[in-house]
């Protein structure tokens, strides 16, 4: 297995991220994407001169992008987004895109039956998409506090069997310990379909800092024959409280897009400061360096 991070956890020149990940001895970088303002060539020469791979992209949909709205040019708007990062993996040499719900949209906006035969038809002809390009998309399940439709391993894998047999699933163990009633049985289900794994601790802090046992988890993914990337994505949140011993400061005034800020600030979090966020790294990734080779053995 491979370790990559997520570049949305700290927003920053892509150069900054990259030199820091080869540095701390991380394989990969998994990228926000953002086709109209990311420089391919140079994004390429980046990870190649660092010897950082790109296993693919997380197509943010967030700033009024939805592919289940009730508004017919806002899931057109949505599906060419989806598509132009489609082809932004391609060329930098991943293999999937991650599409989950909408992050934030908690209310919805028009019939089970409308909102399900929208988002089924759009990943639909994504997947074309991403089948002629060399791409899979992986359906995320986020837990409830962020959207209200696809919560759960089993409800995404339904999602991915109606769009076809090359779209996938993208578990993270954070959102997996809220919603299912045991992770275990969820990456077994998705076994034949499961194309990525993020990781966080319990708390969505960093790996190692709480309750999980990244043994157990690498094991069970090791017992479906997972050899993926494990991708970090850890996030604090803000401590208001005199007990404050933040990490992170207020995502305002940092000059982050306005659709970033409001992400932040939903799920009560902010922005990283340097050292905090090369420490967290850092033991994220001997944790999971640890794990990986604990169990290098085990193919039950």
């Amino acid at each position: 297995m491979k370790i990559a991070v997520h570049n949305w956890l700290r927003p920053e020149p892509l150069d900054v991220s990259i030199e820091r990940l080869a540095r701390l001895g991380y394989d990969g970088l998994e990228i926000t994407s953002k086709p109209a303002t990311t420089d391919i060539p140079r994004v390429k020469k980046l990870l190649a001169d660092n010897g950082v791979e790109s296993p693919g992209a997380l197509a943010f949909m967030a700033g009024g992008l939805d592919l289940f709205s009730d508004e017919p040019f806002v899931r057109a708007g949505s599906l060419d987004y989806l598509k132009r990062t489609i082809d932004l993996v391609a060329e930098l040499g991943g293999y999937f895109v991650t599409v989950p719900c909408t992050v934030g949209k908690v209310v919805p906006t028009a019939s089970e039956e409308d909102e399900w035969r929208w988002y089924v038809e759009g990943l639909r002809t994504a997947q074309e998409h991403a089948t002629a390009a060399g791409v899979r998309l992986a359906v995320e399940p986020l837990n409830r506090f962020e959207t209200y439709l696809i919560n759960r391993a089993d409800q995404a894998l339904r999602l991915a069997e109606e769009v076809g047999p090359d779209c996938g699933v993208v578990l993270d163990i954070f959102h997996m310990n809220i919603e299912e009633r045991s992770w275990r049985q969820a990456i077994e289900l998705c076994r034949d379909r499961l194309v990525h794994f993020h990781v966080a601790d319990n708390t969505r802090g960093a790996c190692g800092d709480g309750e999980f046992d990244w043994n157990a988890i690498v094991g069970a993914l090791r017992a479906i024959g997972y050899d993926g990337y494990l991708s970090v994505e850890f996030m604090p949140p803000i401590d208001r409280t005199p007990l404050a011993a933040s990490p992170i400061d207020d995502p305002e005034g940092q000059g982050l897009e306005a659709s970033m800020v409001r992400w932040l600030r939903d799920h009560s979090s902010g922005v990283f400061r340097e050292t905090e966020y090369t420490a967290w790294l850092t033991r994220s990734l001997r944790t999971l360096r640890t794990a990986i080779a604990t169990t290098a053995g085990d193919r039950r």
